[in-house]
């Protein structure tokens, strides 16, 4: 049983789940089923912003599971890496969507709000994130400690599944002219590996214009996950919801995190529809790869790498 004082202890689906709570946000996370962030409240005007399943009770993933089999609404930590596959300095295998969704983290409570720690049980690692609320969102601090004498390679990102509608828009910071789709065989941006230019670009089977910024209406077997190719100038991407005219701005240290990746789901995974902003400290989900083109980070022998994800909403 989890013991905090003055945090919200309740049970959500049936898991043990701590709540943070203010007069703007609310927050739940359920700390067993890897840290998740299953609720992301906008008090204002009444809106979850995360992508909620209709499961109704969660089970808890053991290690290595497949993602796919598990519910996949909310927000769900992404480290060391994405894609299943070999980490580059010991070849052991990462798992699906990396080892930390999987793992109960542990919660110690501080002055202002909570601190979360997960160990690897398959790699030279700690993982700890530090959680407070603001008036208008969450503020998120990790840091990854290596207890190892060589370079630790990793890709980190943020899998928050967030509402899908027509009317949403997808607003980054200028500079991202290019993208490059890491799905295979997608219905409108084709092979892995193909290029589109960004905002606008044209479907590869149908020929019609695309705005990538915006998206689309509902289909019935679309996804796409694309990275942009340029590195991010400014720290920040957002999503704006005309109708509430409301816009959610991750913000996050460029020079930790250069990378942007975007997920959608119209229809094609488990007939579900959400999208995701990924800001990432290494492309195209796997470490193998990323460490190979000089596309990862790395946390120093016996040392850390620290960032930071804060989470804003406000009117348009």
């Amino acid at each position: 049983m989890i013991d905090l004082k003055g945090f919200s202890v309740s049970t959500y689906k049936g898991i043990e789940s701590i709540t943070l709570e203010n007069d703007h946000i609310r927050c739940i996370i359920l700390p067993s089923y890897g840290g998740k962030m299953v609720s992301f409240y906008d008090k204002k005007v009444k809106y979850e912003w995360l992508y909620q399943s209709n499961q109704d009770f969660l089970s808890i993933p053991s290690y290595g599971a497949d993602f796919s089999k598990y519910d996949s609404s909310g927000f769900d930590e992404m480290f060391p890496g994405i894609d299943p596959g070999p980490h580059p300095n010991s070849y052991k295998m990462i798992p699906d969507h990396g080892e930390v969704w999987t793992l109960p983290w542990s919660v110690t409570p501080t002055d202002v709000g909570i601190e979360m720690e997960v160990k690897s049980p398959t790699f030279p690692y700690t993982l700890k994130k530090s959680m407070r609320l603001t008036e208008s969102g969450v503020d998120i601090h990790y840091e990854a400690t290596n207890t190892s004498d060589e370079s630790f390679p990793f890709i980190w990102a943020p899998h928050a599944l967030m509402k899908l509608k027509s009317e949403t828009l997808i607003d980054l910071p200028k500079g991202l002219s290019q993208i490059i789709n890491v799905e295979l065989n997608t219905k409108h941006l084709g092979g892995w590996g193909t290029l589109h230019s960004y905002p606008k670009t044209h479907s590869v089977s149908t020929g019609e214009p695309i705005d990538l910024s915006r998206l689309e209406p509902m289909e019935t077997s679309t996804i796409e996950k694309f990275y942009f190719n340029e590195h991010l100038q400014e720290g920040w991407c957002s999503l704006v919801q005309p109708d509430i005219s409301r816009k959610l701005t991750y913000w996050f240290p460029i020079e930790k995190v250069p990378f942007l990746g975007v997920w959608k789901t119209r229809g094609g995974y488990r007939g579900e529809y959400n999208v995701a902003l990924e800001p990432c400290t290494g492309v195209y989900d796997d470490v193998y790869l990323a460490e190979k083109i000089g596309k990862s980070s790395s946390i120093p022998p016996y040392g850390s790498y620290t960032w930071f994800l804060k989470i804003d909403v406000g009117s348009t």
